[in-house]
């Protein structure tokens, strides 16, 4: 059996090494903290391309994605399918709906849009909850062969060493291993709170003003942020005071019980890099997937499988 190692150990590491163990590899995890510490481990996580180029391939990723999903499905383990309402403007790229099933995305009424919001789809999308997804993919990968390895790398060569095959999922890491310079983060400050009585949606038609309510099982999360190339990784207490305006905003009264407030630095670039190191050979790449990292994750990881395979 060949051996392969992923580097990173979030929902792209993760998803990645699951479909190689399909693919009939030896997968070991290397990565300096596990799923529980890592950006994944603190986002709504719901299927939505949000900020992630390239937009055709970003489509076919979230595409193969959507229907591995249904796959996974089962609340228990934090897979579900809800309503969720996405705002738009002329010029919004709409080309995501295109990829859902006949029958799963439609205009929302006007008496269903949030105060502000002048257009929206309302979409059955996969919702996968951190807290209950994470722990059972690791230990599905577990259960799978695989092991885990508790290592920092710093640099592509001692990435390179790891093993004949190495990819490299480590998200904003990749910018100090690779010296990438496109790689930045984009800041997201979320609130968890009681679950509250709304409907699910998002508005990304302002940029710097992001605004959605996720509603999950046991909470909700209430967003956001997206600040381009701001590395502060601690809650602001003005963020919050906007999330809550925002909020607000779209005609919801009631205040939310605030139970967790998280900040996350989501690894953005100009595109997803997805690809072999032209210096060494034997490393493919897999990070960069901006503020849709769950909703691509496994049509990467999919994708990424199989090219490997060919390679045996």
């Amino acid at each position: 059996m060949r051996s392969a190692t992923v580097v990173g150990c979030g929902i792209v590491g993760l998803t990645s090494a699951i479909t190689l163990q399909e693919q009939g590899f030896q997968v070991k995890i290397i990565a300096k903290e596990k799923y529980d510490s890592t950006l994944s481990s603190k986002v709504g996580a719901i299927w939505f391309p949000f900020e992630i180029e390239p937009k055709e391939k970003a489509n076919t990723w979230a595409s193969l994605a959507y229907r591995r999903y249904h796959q996974e499905a089962n609340p228990t383990k934090g897979v579900s399918f809800i309503p969720f309402l996405t705002a738009y403007t002329a010029e919004s790229n709409n080309d995501w709906t295109n990829q859902l099933p006949e029958g799963s995305v439609r205009n929302a009424l006007s008496s269903e849009l949030p105060k502000g919001m002048e257009a929206a789809f309302i979409s059955i999308v996969p919702l996968a909850e951190p807290t209950k997804y994470l722990p059972h993919l690791y230990q599905r990968f577990i259960e799978n062969g695989g092991s885990f390895e508790n290592q920092e790398i710093s640099s592509m060569e001692q990435l390179a060493a790891l093993d004949e095959l190495v990819t490299n999922c480590t998200g904003l890491g990749a910018k100090e291993i690779c010296q990438d310079e496109d790689l930045h983060p984009m800041r997201g400050q979320i609130l968890r709170c009681e679950k509250l009585p709304v409907a699910s949606f998002a508005n990304p038609t302002k940029k710097g003003a992001l605004s959605y309510v996720i509603n999950r099982s046991e909470d909700s999360v209430i967003g956001g942020t997206d600040y381009e190339n701001d590395w502060n990784e601690k809650a602001d207490p003005a963020d919050t005071v906007l999330i809550l305006d925002r909020l607000k905003d779209t005609g919801i009264s009631q205040d939310p019980k605030i139970l967790e407030i998280l900040v996350g630095l989501r690894p953005r670039r100009s595109e997803v890099r997805f690809e072999f190191d032209a210096n060494y050979p034997g490393v493919f790449h897999n990070y960069g997937h901006g503020g849709a990292g769950f909703t691509v994750a496994w049509g990467c990881a999919l994708e990424l499988a199989k090219k490997l395979k060919n390679l045996i």
